[in-house]
């Protein structure tokens, strides 16, 4: 799942978007991993510098390859950075945020977070890191970019004929022995529970005794597992925009598809045939999508060079998925990526050189190693490739926009090495009440989902705003503002759970005027 809020560039379908084996109670692997901190990390301080940006200052910290084995084996290095509470007024303590993904840095998140939030920015030090493998901590090695694009941009992924099939699962193999050669070693400690202990390391090493969060997407994951494994070091916590962690990473993005589906033919779909004086491609969401499909197909069968990338009918789709994330700013520019494919003779140089440079990956190789280290390391998957053929076909012809990806992301998780971490049960036991927000129509964390985890973190309060939108908070939109604003600094949360009105959809630019932004 990217961003503050969205995935890395075409990294749509990933997120976000997980637990099976012997369930430990909360609290029981933080403290065992607790008590036997080394000193060389307990006792380390954080040396604090400039970032690169400027906007925030950046430290190096040292955590354990292993936090059940913290004496063993080499340390890993985890880039942290923080804004110091600018006042005027009492400071109420530190706020620590995460980035999406997984795969997205979160270095330089808290400079956006109190740039648009000048309250929390004078109230709280915010303060955030890239996560284990990601970014400028130690990274996690797959496959280099090629292999990568290869993955999801080679053939037609729609195809389902028996060669077809057979190529997927064969460079899925290939990715996930390049993942063992090229990683050292690190694929089995680039998971969620991990990734907490090292979260509660910097909390410690800040010298607080305990923290507010506020995590988006895949952040909502490293959130309630962190409050699940340190319930005493918690104060207000807010997850954005869910994952639904009472699941499995399988059972959660086996149900994205869907969610894709029913956000472009119900929201996007629409909003095109509405806007048809603009783009031309239909006046009902029946003869848009017609049109979509009839562009898909001829770059299907006549893959377009576009200043030296060649686009297929994968492109496109990648390219849509993106576009659902975020209606004010992507439909617009998607809308006119359409007209630009059809017609690139007509486009302004700049134009078509722009697109060709969005589309050239459909997501970075550094994202995805961590994205699947994550995603197949966090909880077990099916290893039967016959059930994954079968459902992967289900998935194709019912929601084929995201469906047909399905399969990829399943075979290389079917053959990644077998999980060694423990599976944390999230109930909301011990916790604060937590603020959860969700869309009814996020395509990457959909609002089913989103409702499966509030039912289960006990105490817990939903804010369901009407919408499509992924990322709620510092979204353009005010009453989700408000919410999260009152709650961190007042502690004030709705009596019940309660809605807020969703984000217009956006007007549309003249032809052609978005793809070069």
């Amino acid at each position: 799942m990217q961003l503050f809020r969205k995935p890395g560039r075409w990294a749509a379908a990933a997120m976000c978007g997980l637990l099976a084996a012997a369930a430990l109670p909360a609290g029981v692997a933080s403290a065992a991993a607790r008590s036997t901190v080394p000193d060389r990390y307990r006792l380390q301080r954080l040396v604090w510098q400039p970032c690169a940006s400027g906007a925030l200052e950046c430290a190096t910290m040292a955590v354990p390859r292993d936090w059940h084995h913290a004496e063993a084996g080499p340390s890993l290095s985890i880039q942290v950075s923080r804004h110091r509470a600018t006042g005027p007024g009492a400071r109420r303590g530190v706020l620590m945020m995460a980035a999406g993904g997984p795969g997205a840095s979160g270095l330089r998140r808290p400079a956006e977070l109190t740039r648009l939030s000048p309250k929390l920015a004078a109230a709280y030090d915010v303060v955030g890191f890239d996560q284990r493998g990601v970014g400028a901590s130690t990274n996690v090695v797959c496959s280099d970019q090629d292999k990568v694009d290869a993955l999801f941009t080679s053939g037609d992924l729609r195809d389902r004929s028996p060669r077809a099939v057979a190529a997927t699962f064969g460079r899925a193999r290939d990715f996930v022995a390049d993942c063992e050669r090229a990683s050292g070693g690190l694929l089995p400690y680039i998971t969620t529970d991990q990734a907490v202990h090292d979260m509660d390391l910097y909390r410690s090493l800040l010298g607080v005794d305990r923290v507010s969060y506020y995590g988006p997407s895949y952040a909502t994951v490293l959130g309630a597992y962190y409050a699940t494994e340190f319930p005493r070091r918690v104060e207000r916590v807010v997850l954005d925009s869910d994952v639904d962690f009472t699941g499995s990473w399988e059972s959660f993005l086996v149900g994205q598809p869907m969610s894709f589906q029913r956000r472009f033919e119900q929201d996007f779909l629409p909003w095109l045939a509405r806007n048809d004086r603009a783009y031309h491609q239909g006046r009902t969401p029946a003869e848009a999508k017609a049109s979509y499909e009839r562009l898909r197909a001829a770059l299907r069968e006549h893959p377009l060079d576009l200043d030296g990338t060649v686009i297929t009918g994968n492109h496109l789709d990648a390219a849509a998925i993106n576009a659902l994330y975020d209606a004010s700013g992507r439909f617009q520019d998607f809308a006119s990526l359409m007209g630009l494919l059809e017609h690139p003779e007509s486009a302004p140089a700049d134009a078509r050189k722009n697109v060709a440079d969005r589309l050239r990956h459909f997501m970075g190789a550094n994202f995805l190693a961590n994205f699947f280290s994550v995603t197949c390391g966090d909880t077990p998957w099916r290893r039967d490739s016959r059930y994954w053929v079968d459902q992967s076909a289900r998935a194709t012809s019912a929601t084929p926009l995201a469906g047909a990806q399905e399969l990829t992301y399943a075979a290389i998780c079917a053959n990644w090495p077998r999980s060694r971490a423990p599976h944390i049960e999230v109930t909301g036991k011990g916790l604060p009440p937590v603020l959860m927000l969700n869309s009814t129509h996020d395509p990457a964390t959909y609002y089913e989902g989103a409702l499966r985890a509030h039912r289960g973190l006990a105490g817990s309060r939903l804010i369901t705003v009407d919408g499509g939108d992924h990322g709620q908070f510092q979204h353009g939109n005010a009453c989700a503002d408000a919410y999260v604003e009152d709650y961190l600094l007042s502690g004030t949360l709705p009596a019940e759970d309660t809605t807020c009105a969703g984000v217009p959809l956006p007007e549309p630019a003249p032809r052609g005027g978005s793809t070069t932004r």
